[in-house]
């Protein structure tokens, strides 16, 4: 069977591949700091077709989540368990989407992790891994923390009409925040910082 992500077959996954920052560099937390904060990891995945996508979800609404109901990368905490960061990132995607990553995907690279500008939310570092699957791959919401899975093709994020801002209510004061519109969805905040980091490689 071909390589799916081989230059032949997906020129787009492989020289996207040589571009990003190799993964292995970012398995572990830098020892700067890694005692105080929380580690966790995403999973910016994309489906290789002649229009390439990426795999959104829409998080459950809950009481006490600081990011309830918000457009997401799969991902979460690392666990005890888990050998590395990219673990993390593969394991939180299994148990969020039904995306098995060590059987479907292959690690593209990395991009820079990122800790939240807000006290609004736990002092942590998010480490986000990018991967490539094929075409046929396919998602489901497997967990009740995810509402709803969106595979939303590249391009459409990245149009100029999708860019805006957004509202948010923080306590007793508003902020506007800079957004991606996609199917009246609200792409904000860390995942936006996110998927405007990795486009910087197209």
């Amino acid at each position: 069977m071909p390589d799916p992500f081989s230059p032949d077959t997906h020129p787009w996954l492989s020289a996207l591949r040589s571009a990003l920052p190799p993964f292995e560099d970012g398995l572990h937390p830098s020892p700067t700091g890694a005692k105080d904060r929380i580690h966790a990891a995403v999973a910016l995945i994309l489906r290789a077709g002649p229009n390439p996508e990426t795999l959104l979800i829409r998080r459950a609404e809950a009481d006490g989540d600081p990011w309830s109901g918000h457009m997401a990368l799969p991902g979460g905490r690392r666990d005890s368990s888990d050998r590395d960061l990219l673990q993390t990132a593969m394991r939180e995607t299994l148990e969020e989407t039904g995306v098995r990553l060590e059987d479907a995907g292959r690690p593209l690279g990395r991009l820079e992790p990122l800790v939240p500008t807000t006290y609004r939310l736990p002092p942590m570092s998010i480490h986000p891994f990018v991967f490539g699957v094929s075409a046929e791959t396919r998602a489901h919401t497997a967990s009740r923390e995810v509402a709803e899975i969106l595979w939303t093709p590249i391009s459409a994020l990245r149009c100029p009409e999708a860019a805006g801002t957004v509202d948010i209510h923080l306590g007793e004061v508003t902020r506007a925040f800079p957004c991606i519109r996609v199917e009246e969805r609200v792409v904000w905040g860390l995942t936006y910082r996110i998927l405007t980091d990795f486009f910087r490689f197209l």
